[in-house]
C-alpha cells in the first residue's frame, strides 16, 4: 500500500543516490542491484519530474526495469504545501493500477512518507517508449476521446457504488471531492481578482468573474456530487496529463484518485479535450457513447438527460481550476485555452443557471 512506506523518501535530488534508488527498486522487486544511476534532466512543474538513466544487474534486466525511468516527487517550494497531491499519485500506482483497467505507465516503485510529507513514483520513461503526448493547445478528435471515454466507462465501473471505497474497503483510503476542495485556499479577492485580469480572465465570459458565484458554485456543486452514485476516478484528465501509446490506445498518467460522481470526471475531460466548435457538435454523443459503455459493464445508468444536467453543473469546476491555476503549475498559455474551453461550455449549458437551481 501506498501510505505503509517501505523506505524513507528524500526530499533533496541531491539525495536521490544509486544507493537510495537500489533500496526504491528492491523494496518492490526483489533480489535485483542497481550498478549505477546518473540524472539525466529535471523538469521542474507542479510535482518535479525526473529523468534517470539506470544500470541494471543481469536480475533487475531480467525483471523487466528498463534503462531509462522518470522519478516523480515533490522536490519543489511548494511542494509540502501539496503533499497530499504526492500522496495521492503514490496511491494511484501503487494501490489503483493492479485494478483498473485504464493503462497507465509500468511503476517501479511508489510510497508515501508522511513524516516527510513526501510521495515518490518511478516509472517507465514514457518519451523512451516512443508515445503520443496529448497537448492542451492540440485539442483531441471526437474519435480520440469515444476511445478515451470507453476505458474511463470500464474504470468508473470498476468502483460504481461499490464496498471497495466504503470503509473498510481496499479503496477506502480515497477522499470524496466535496470534501477534498482546495479552492478556499485560492478564491479569495486578492488572487482572484489578479487571475480575473490577465489573459485569461479576458477570455473568459464577464458572466464567471464574480468571485461569490464562484465560491457559491462550488459549494453547491459539491453538495449536489454528494447525492450521486460514487466511484473512483482518474482525478485529473486534462490532455496534459494523457498519452496515446505505440499501438494507438489510450494511455493516462498523474492520477489523483478520488471519489466522485462520473459526470465530474466526464465533462472535465470531453470540454478540455475538445476544440469549442467541435465540443459543441459532439459532447452529447459522447455522453451517450460513455452511457452505453456503461451498460455493457453492467451498470444501471440515469436517462442520458440526466447525465448531461450534471455535464453542465460541473462545468463550474473546470473552469475554477483553470482560471486560479497558478502558472508555475501550467503555462499561461495552456490555463487560458483551458479557461476559454470551459467558459464557453458553461454559456452553452447555462450553468450559472444550473447552479442556480441546485440546493
Amino acid at each position: 500500500m501506498a501510505s505503509n512506506y517501505p523506505i524513507s523518501l528524500p526530499t533533496e535530488i541531491s539525495d536521490l543516490t544509486t544507493c537510495w534508488l537500489d533500496e526504491a527498486l528492491r523494496s518492490w522487486t526483489p533480489g535485483v542491484k542497481l550498478k549505477r544511476s546518473e540524472i539525466v534532466d529535471v523538469n521542474n512543474g507542479t510535482c518535479t519530474k525526473i529523468r534517470i538513466a539506470l544500470e541494471m544487474d543481469e536480475a533487475g534486466k531480467a525483471a523487466g526495469i528498463p534503462a531509462s525511468v522518470i522519478l516523480k516527487g515533490g522536490f519543489e517550494p511548494h511542494s509540502r504545501i501539496m503533499h497530499t497531491m504526492h500522496q495521492e499519485e503514490a496511491h494511484a500506482y501503487a494501490d489503483v493500477r493492479p485494478h483498473t483497467p485504464m493503462r497507465m505507465p509500468t511503476c517501479w516503485f511508489a510510497a508515501y512518507d508522511p513524516e516527510a510529507q513526501q510521495g515518490i513514483v518511478i516509472m517507465d520513461d514514457l518519451v523512451a517508449r516512443g508515445v503520443e503526448f496529448c497537448h492542451p493547445q492540440k485539442p483531441q478528435t471526437p474519435e480520440q476521446v469515444a476511445r478515451r471515454l470507453t476505458m474511463l466507462a470500464r474504470h468508473h465501473a470498476m468502483t460504481w457504488n461499490s464496498p471497495d471505497i466504503a470503509p473498510g474497503g481496499k479503496f477506502s483510503w480515497a477522499n470524496h471531492i466535496a470534501d477534498t476542495s482546495y479552492f478556499p485556499t485560492v478564491l479569495v479577492p486578492h488572487i482572484w481578482q489578479g487571475y480575473v485580469d490577465s489573459a485569461r480572465g479576458a477570455a473568459a465570459s464577464v458572466c464567471f468573474h464574480d468571485l461569490g458565484w464562484m465560491i457559491e458554485a462550488v459549494e453547491k456543486y459539491g453538495r449536489f456530487a454528494k447525492t450521486l452514485p460514487s466511484m473512483l476516478i482518474h482525478g485529473d484528465t486534462h490532455l496534459g496529463n494523457l498519452y496515446i501509446d505505440v499501438d494507438g490506445e489510450p494511455g493516462f498518467f498523474d492520477s489523483l484518485p478520488h471519489l466522485a460522481p462520473a459526470m465530474y470526471e466526464i465533462s472535465y475531460h470531453v470540454t478540455g479535450a475538445l476544440d469549442v466548435p467541435v465540443r459543441r457538435q459532439h459532447e452529447r454523443a459522447l455522453v451517450e457513447h460513455y452511457l452505453q459503455e456503461l451498460i455493457k459493464c453492467g451498470i444501471e445508468v440515469p436517462p442520458l438527460d440526466d447525465f448531461m444536467h450534471q455535464f453542465g453543473v460541473f462545468l463550474a469546476n473546470g473552469y475554477a481550476i483553470f482560471l486560479v491555476n497558478a502558472s508555475e503549475f501550467q503555462p499561461e498559455a495552456i490555463n487560458t485555452a483551458y479557461t476559454a474551453r470551459f467558459s464557453s461550455a458553461m454559456l452553452d449549458h447555462d450553468t450559472i443557471g444550473l447552479i442556480a437551481a441546485l440546493d
